[in-house]
């Protein structure tokens, strides 16, 4: 007889635990529509105000899983520094002169570096990444 191995981390083989995995089984993902349903399975998992532990070794393996297939299969090609904050501009309903002041010491210098004329500098990186609220990493080409 085989004995259930227990996780410390959910106080062992719970039934809460083992009834999440017979609802959708812990497996490898095999293209988009498993992912889509693994995903429709995990929200509501992840918007309970309350997670018992069972919840949380269940949702952890689950995105593990769901991980591997999007590393796998999704490519997101690079971005430059100027495209993220032509993004953050139009997302915030912004003008180049907005950053003017902020960012830029010149409507000049805004123009050049959104046109791509100029580089950003580090300094200008710094700038972005305190108005926009965000890393600098994502203004660094």
């Amino acid at each position: 007889m085989v004995e259930a191995i227990e996780n410390p981390a959910v106080g062992g083989a719970t039934d809460a635990y083992i009834a999440l995995v017979r609802a959708f089984p812990l497996t490898h993902i095999r293209d988009d529509a498993h992912f889509d349903a693994a995903m429709a399975f995990l929200w509501p998992l992840l918007e309970k105000p309350e997670k018992s532990d069972a919840d949380e070794e269940y949702i952890a393996a689950l995105t593990d899983l769901l991980e591997k297939y999007e590393d796998a299969t999704v490519h997101i090609p690079p971005v430059s520094g100027v495209a993220m904050v032509r993004h953050f501009m139009e997302d915030r309903d912004l003008k180049q002169k907005d950053l003017v002041g902020p960012v830029f010491a010149t409507q000049s210098i805004a123009s050049e570096v959104l046109s791509g004329e100029r580089t950003l500098a580090l300094a200008h990186i710094k700038k972005l990444a305190a108005f926009f609220g965000v890393s600098p990493v994502l203004f660094i080409d």
